[in-house]
């Protein structure tokens, strides 16, 4: 399953994807947790008792300011919790 946390404004949207099927089989950890500079990932269980990663509430509505020392205006390769997330699980939809 894809659980999407994120929104959509006069902007754009900005949402990040988990792909919790590939996130139940991480074999590094969940190291996409410490990877994030502001802590935004978090563990839970599932509704089939799967503990996976989510994207902590109070960031959810903020994403587009919260990523910005990550993801710069200008021109961004590579990602902290995207490279840390070793099944590719994580996506960023901006």
């Amino acid at each position: 399953m894809i659980a999407n946390y994120g929104y959509k404004d006069g902007s754009g949207e900005y949402y990040i994807s988990i792909d919790t099927d590939k996130c139940i089989e991480c074999p590094v950890g969940r190291a996409c947790l410490a990877a994030c500079p502001k802590a935004m990932f978090e563990t839970l269980v599932d509704d089939y008792d799967d503990e996976v990663v989510c994207i902590k509430a109070q960031f959810r509505k903020s994403l587009a300011y919260d990523c910005v020392q990550c993801k710069p205006a200008g021109g961004h390769t590579r990602l902290p919790c995207t490279d840390a997330c070793a099944p590719g699980a994580i996506r960023h939809s901006w």
